[in-house]
């Protein structure tokens, strides 16, 4: 079964230092378009984040890593990796198309959260009758 080429995400993620979070989502290439000062919206590269203060109970982050993550599926995969490239997941998160059919990469954002980013790899385009060896 193909996987349909669209583009997007919508996210909310909670953050224990919200200040300091958003510096992060405008390197990746997002901009502020609304919210306030406990919950900021976020768009770009086709997609929505929601970052939101993160309180006490369930929404608490733990202190050594954030278990929220996020991804965003888009083409524009090599340009945001270079935006962010010291922020890359070595060796596992290196810009390559996975055998799960994915072209990706693997960011370490805030507090330790997972930020994947990927779009559907050439490898998956192609179906064993075209003749050619997808290994």
């Amino acid at each position: 079964m193909p996987i349909p080429e669209t583009v997007g995400a919508f996210a909310i993620v909670p953050h224990n230092d919200l200040p300091a979070a958003i510096p992060f989502w405008e390197r990746l290439g997002f901009t502020r378009v609304g919210g306030d000062a406990q919950y900021v919206i976020m768009t770009g590269w086709g997609c929505e984040v929601n970052l939101t203060q993160a309180g006490s109970g369930p929404w608490r982050v733990p202190e050594e890593h954030n278990p929220f993550g996020v991804f965003i599926r888009t083409p524009e995969v090599d340009a945001i990796a270079a935006r962010v490239d010291d922020l890359i997941i070595r060796p596992g998160g290196a810009l390559r198309h996975r055998e799960w059919g994915l072209y990706e990469v693997g960011i370490g954002g805030p507090e330790g959260m997972l930020v994947r980013v990927g779009w559907p790899s050439r490898l998956m385009q192609k179906s064993p009758s075209d003749g050619d060896n997808l290994a």
